[in-house]
């Protein structure tokens, strides 16, 4: 096949070779011949019919550089008139494969390729008598947020993975919907709610799919070995289940942290205690898995029902403002809070053994929290599952190397 590239490369050669021998005549016969000494080349002289020949070609070009220069204009038309490549030249490169990342842990996909579904978002209980729960072991990122008493609730939230078994599933708050808007569009599990937190959720600007004991009983069951309110289960291809009945789309959530190597500005760090109202939660590191592992000053390690305990890749504790929103959350007339998500605030990031200090920032509630140390260098996270740790302001957070 011809090269679409060839008229253009021929008459651009004619062109250089036409404006060149214009320059070589010079431009007009009465040009001044060169002055000083007769050249040493060492070449051997020509013949004297070769350069008689020569001369006489060189005066019929003084006396028609009209001739040269119409060559030079015809070939400049000619390269004008060719068409233009339609497609970049691309330079010759190694093709390197794109490996599939889980969106929310940042690992390589099972099976090599990101489930088409939708995130699903479940509201886990956390009360002593709450434990040992089932499934949080398999969830991309647990967010824990202090909720009215100075008790906290889980939100777990599945993606890459599933749960066969998750449970027990409990009531939602108004923050949750902030919580988790950076994730865009998402299925949202829940066992019930107080008339405003249930508005929100089916309010149109709401992005949560409600997938809750009210529009999907069927995906819910009673575990007969524990009792009520800390049984109610559910499972991963229940949810699914309940949100296709429901004709709800199955869109992949957006990425929320940054994965990559850690920077320069870490320290050492060994245990991290939280101090939430109830109790102290734990998380130390174990170097032989590379993982935190989670416990409580009044219950011990957090066991699951499985007898695993529960650990995570990386830990963040954000410092938040807490304060009391209108509404009574049960007979006892404990008001339901709220937290302050939209701003900045001091940070903690904990992976690989060692922490980050500095802040988050989140301008706008529908962005990503992103996560900075004291001297602006964006904190990035190891790939695997995420717990970020939601603390009321005031609280100690206290770090051992």
């Amino acid at each position: 096949m011809r090269s679409p590239h060839r008229g253009r490369r021929v008459a651009a050669a004619v062109a250089a070779s036409a404006i060149a021998l214009l320059g070589a005549c010079g431009s007009h016969p009465s040009a001044q011949r060169p002055t000083g000494p007769p050249s040493t080349s060492t070449t051997a002289p020509a013949s004297t019919t070769s350069t008689t020949r020569r001369h006489a070609h060189e005066r019929k070009r003084r006396h028609h550089p009209e001739r040269v220069q119409k060559h030079v204009e015809r070939a400049q038309k000619h390269a004008e008139r060719v068409p233009k490549h339609s497609h970049p030249v691309h330079k010759h490169a190694l093709a390197v494969p794109r490996v599939p990342l889980c969106p929310l842990t940042g690992e390589r996909a099972r099976a090599g390729h990101v489930p088409r579904r939708a995130a699903v978002a479940v509201k886990v209980e956390n009360l002593p008598a709450a434990r040992p729960q089932f499934g949080l072991d398999e969830a991309d990122i647990v967010f824990e947020e202090p909720v009215e008493g100075g008790i906290t609730r889980f939100i777990a939230v599945f993606q890459c993975h599933t749960a066969g078994r998750i449970e027990p599933v409990r009531s939602a708050r108004l923050v949750d919907a902030q919580i988790l808007e950076p994730l865009g569009r998402i299925l949202f599990a829940y066992s019930g709610a107080i008339q405003p937190v249930i508005n929100e959720v089916d309010s149109r600007k709401s992005l949560l799919d409600d997938v809750g004991g009210y529009l999907a009983p069927n995906a819910y069951w009673r575990d007969p070995d524990r009792y009520e309110p800390h049984n109610l289960e559910t499972s991963s291809a229940a949810l699914y289940a309940a949100a296709a009945q429901l004709h709800y789309p199955e869109k992949p959530p957006v990425a929320i942290f940054s994965y990559g190597r850690p920077s320069p500005g870490a320290t050492p760090a060994s245990v991290v205690n939280i101090d939430y109202p109830l109790d102290v939660t734990t998380w130390t590191w174990h170097r032989d898995t590379g993982l935190w592992y989670r416990s409580y000053s009044d219950t011990g390690p957090a066991l699951l029902g499985d007898g695993s305990q529960i650990a995570a890749s990386n830990v963040i504790v954000m410092l938040v403002r807490e304060w009391p929103t209108p509404y009574p959350e049960d007979i006892t007339g404990s008001l339901e809070n709220e937290l302050t998500l939209k701003g900045s605030g001091p940070a903690w990031v904990f992976r690989d053994g060692a922490q980050f200090y500095g802040k988050w920032e989140r301008p706008l509630l529908d962005h990503p929290t992103v996560f900075v140390e004291t001297n602006g260098t964006r904190i990035t996270l190891t790939p695997g599952n995420t717990w970020e740790e939601l603390v009321p302001d005031g609280r100690s957070i206290e770090v051992k190397p």
